[in-house]
This record gives structure tokens, C-alpha cells and sequence, in this order.
């Protein structure tokens, strides 16, 4: 295994897991996780460890206002063509339930473009 110096001007190498290269820390990490494994020391969530993750990934989704507001503007859309289509006694031609989704899916793809311009 080669060693790497600390910095270019001293004459220490570099000790440790944060020093090696990339695919030796993954194969380190590999046989410590399956070593756990089959000692039965290995940490399994429960459900309710589970879900409190869950609910905080959610809350920190949930705090960005603007992304938010975006994904509930393409949502609305998205079921409001879906109801109008759906209302339609008699579709007229060209306006059948999955150009009416395909016409809604382009306007939210240049209203995301719009948004990424901003």
C-alpha cells in the first residue's frame, strides 16, 4: 500500500482511515459491516426508528417554502387536466386523456425551466 505525505513540504506520511484512497476505505467499511452482521452487533431500525427519520426528512423538505409551492403548483395542474378530461362526455378529437396529460407535463417542464432561468 503506498502512502501519501500530509503536505508537500514535510516529510510525515499521512496515517489512518482518512488517508487512504477511496476503494481501501470502501473495503474496510465493507468487511466492518459484514463482520457486524455476523456477530449480530449490526444496528437494524425499528419502525418506530424508521418512521421518526422519516418525519424528519420530511419536515426538512417540507421548510423549503419555494420548492414546496412548485411541486404543489405542477400537482394542481397536473389533477386539474386530469378532471377536465375526465368530465368530457364526449372527447373530441385530439383531446384525449393522454394528450391532455402529455400538454399538461410540457407546461409544467417550461414552467420548471422558467423557474431554473430565475
Amino acid at each position: 500500500m503506498q502512502q501519501t505525505q500530509a503536505t508537500p513540504s514535510t516529510n510525515t506520511r499521512n496515517r489512518g482511515f482518512a488517508s487512504m484512497n477511496t476503494e481501501r476505505q470502501r473495503e474496510i467499511a465493507r468487511k466492518g459491516g459484514k463482520a457486524a452482521h455476523e456477530k449480530g452487533t449490526a444496528h437494524e431500525f425499528t419502525s418506530d426508528e424508521a418512521r421518526a427519520a422519516g418525519r424528519k426528512g420530511g419536515e426538512r423538505v417540507s421548510a423549503d417554502r419555494s420548492h414546496m409551492s412548485r411541486i404543489g403548483r405542477l400537482g394542481g395542474r397536473s389533477s386539474a387536466g386530469r378532471r377536465q378530461a375526465s368530465r368530457s362526455d364526449a372527447p373530441h378529437p385530439g383531446t384525449g386523456n393522454g394528450q391532455q396529460e402529455d400538454r399538461v407535463a410540457g407546461q409544467a417542464d417550461e414552467m420548471a425551466a422558467e423557474e431554473s432561468r430565475a
